[in-house]
């Protein structure tokens, strides 16, 4: 009798989500609210921020793409992967005659400061030369060199490097092939945007000659790494500080390399100075150095330790006369010469978040048509400019220049997502344009949850409306 009493009162209750859960339940009731939670979101907040960017981006994801086995890439990557791997360049173009340097020059170094390009010093291939070259930037190119200021005596192979608006030069070869000591420095005017000539800064003067150097601008000053003093290649690294006017102060030694080290490339990326390629006292190396700069207020910037890399972080080659530099958080080595001479490839890794090198990378499709050491590149906004250098054949006058910024895929078709083209308006209009089309989006989601919002507040008459459409279509 008490399972009958029991049937009675259970057997009217209405099941949901096939006999799984009871109508009037806290389980469905739950799951209803947070289906229309979610509604509330899509409609809200995630499909008005999807019109504003497919107003003003070239492409929107739509859905989670984790991964896409159908990529379609715009003509501009040309012959790269579709997608590019991160931190790829495109194909490298050379520049028309009428860009090309003015005379051969090799070892000696280009720079930006302001709107203009500079190319300092180097070697004709014969003796070191006191000559510089300018040239205007704009727009992501850069117009016919002219001939700028001369340095106070011919360098080449000098460690150059810009900081605050002054163009540094320090040591470098001299007209008789010596290492030296001199740092020579030409300011910006802010006014103008013209360099002051060169002359020697005295209170600069390193400690003891050096050539084939690596000079690095940091926040609070320049660091001078390894190099040559005429005699055998040497693990010095020293530092020059800025005071509290802005002045650089006079070296002072850091952690020495774990070895002698020259022509070396060099980059600073966060905490981390990497060292990577350049020659030791047996000859190229592919060797990679960290060096670790302490947090300790004490020591604040100072460079206290080196770590040497494995064989996964070191480079796959030995390059000696690389051009090196960073753009992104991601390392470069382009060109350079091992023991059979000068090479084309270029190399390229991105040190994860504590400073690990994870393996380099190259593409057959970047490297350099031609083998080339000594040159020296130039970052200018998403370009790079390689200038100079020595080929098989001697000095050269030739420009290279490749983009920083392949595109991304203008479609995607991934397992939970997809990737589509979108308008990419630019600039204020495209803006303006974005934040009306959200605003559209948004005000017709919202009259859309007020209708159902009404539907279900008046089940009768939204079921009676609806038949009422149904009997005019069949009309």
């Amino acid at each position: 009798m008490a399972a009958q009493a029991l049937s009675s009162r259970t057997a009217g209750r209405k099941r949901v989500l096939f006999g799984l859960l009871e109508a009037d339940g806290w389980s469905w009731a739950s799951l209803k609210a947070a289906f229309w939670f979610v509604v509330i979101v899509m409609l809200l907040g995630y499909l008005p921020d999807r019109a504003y960017y497919f107003t003003v981006f070239p492409t929107i994801d739509l859905g989670v793409n984790l991964y896409s086995p159908v990529n379609f890439c715009p003509p501009e990557n040309r012959t790269l992967p579709c997608p590019a791997p991160i931190g790829a360049v495109l194909p490298w173009d050379p520049n028309p005659t009428e860009l090309a340097l003015p005379a051969p020059r090799t070892d000696g170094a280009a720079v930006q400061v302001g709107t203009r390009m500079l190319y300092i010093g180097g070697s004709d291939g014969i003796a070191a030369t006191d000559g510089t070259f300018v040239a205007a930037l704009y727009g992501g190119t850069y117009g016919p060199w002219q001939a700028g200021g001369k340095l106070p005596a011919a360098r080449a192979g000098a460690a150059v490097a810009v900081l605050n608006g002054s163009v540094y030069v320090a040591g470098g070869y001299g007209a008789d092939g010596k290492p030296t000591d001199t740092v020579f420095v030409a300011t910006q005017d802010l006014a103008t945007g013209a360099l002051t000539d060169f002359t020697a800064a005295d209170k600069l003067k390193l400690p003891e000659p050096r050539a084939a150097a690596s000079l690095v601008a940091g926040g609070d000053g320049l660091i001078l790494i390894g190099g040559t003093n005429g005699t055998a290649l040497q693990p010095t690294v020293w530092k020059s500080l800025l005071d509290k006017s802005g002045a650089l102060g006079p070296w002072t030694a850091q952690a020495a390399l774990p070895t002698g080290i020259g022509e070396a490339a060099a980059a600073l990326i966060g905490n981390h100075l990497y060292v990577y390629g350049g020659r030791d006292p047996r000859g190229p190396v592919g060797l990679v150095l960290r060096g670790n700069l302490s947090a300790d207020k004490a020591t604040l910037g100072q460079i206290v330790s080196w770590d040497i890399g494995g064989s996964s972080t070191n480079l796959p080659v030995a390059r000696t006369k690389a051009s090196g530099f960073s753009a992104n958080g991601v390392l470069y080595l382009i060109g350079g010469a091992d023991a059979s001479g000068p090479q084309g490839q270029l190399y390229w890794t991105a040190p994860d978040a504590k400073g690990d090198i994870p393996g380099w990378q190259t593409l057959v499709q970047t490297d350099l048509p031609i083998g080339l050491q000594g040159a020296s590149a130039l970052v200018s906004g998403s370009e790079v400019f390689l200038l100079g250098g020595t080929s098989a054949g001697g000095p050269v006058t030739g420009v290279a220049r490749a983009n920083l910024a392949p595109q991304a895929p203008f479609f995607q078709l991934g397992l939970f997502g997809a990737t589509v083209p979108a308008l990419k308006i630019g600039g204020e209009v495209g803006q303006q344009l974005g934040y009306l089309n959200a605003a559209g989006v948004g005000t017709v989601d919202f009259v859309l949850l007020l209708l159902v919002g009404y539907a279900f507040a008046h089940k009768e008459k939204t079921i009676a409306f609806f038949r009422r459409l149904r009997g005019r279509d069949r009309s």
